[in-house]
């Protein structure tokens, strides 16, 4: 199977999936919530979902925690959620809060393609590897580890894989040169 050819993303527009241009409270977040896991069970070939809060006049924390941060977590480590110009401060700062208190992390990518992570940050020792895997379409541990003075291939792998259980990476398998089987991790973006 080709990783590259299983990478399909699809557009979220948030507001489709609320009641109301306001994402408030609890209650709403879990509608919302219901709702999204409905798209993405109907979707089932594309791995990240992009999100854009488009006509989304704000949100508090609780409905945060409850709707796209709960449907990260969910997924975690099989689908990825990312915003896509996120631009309203207030907003990005509730998610950023709500994915904290998660322990989920949330890529929110700009206009110009720069990335914002909401909520938990990755380790500094593992922000290397996840810068590495962020400039690629497929990140290797070997070509990590190829990449780096003193790194093991074992190391480079133990670094993707915590990133990929943590919620900052998507992994999947792919043939390896020398017929087995080998992960290849991947940004959401």
């Amino acid at each position: 199977m080709n990783a590259m050819n299983e990478f399909a993303t699809l557009p979220l527009r948030l507001k489709t999936y609320m009641a109301e241009d306001d994402g408030w409270g609890r209650v709403a977040g879990r509608e919302t919530h219901r709702r999204l896991v409905d798209f993405v069970e109907a979707n089932p070939g594309v791995l990240v979902f992009r999100i854009s809060n488009e006509n989304v006049r704000r949100i508090d924390i609780s409905f945060a925690s409850e709707s796209i941060v709960e449907v990260a977590r969910r997924y975690r480590g099989k689908k990825g959620f990312c915003f896509i110009g996120l631009t309203d401060d207030d907003q990005r700062e509730n998610w950023a809060a709500a994915a904290q208190r998660a322990g989920q992390p949330i890529m929110s990518w700009d206009e110009r393609g720069r990335l914002t992570v909401l909520g938990p940050q990755a380790s500094a020792g593992n922000m290397d590897a996840f810068e590495f895997a962020l400039g690629r379409q497929v990140a290797k541990a070997a070509e990590y580890a190829g990449a780096r003075k003193n790194m093991s291939i074992t190391n480079a792998s133990s670094k993707f894989k915590q990133l990929w259980e943590q919620g900052f990476l998507l992994r999947r398998e792919s043939a390896a040169e020398s017929g087995g089987v080998e992960y290849v991790y991947m940004a959401i973006k």
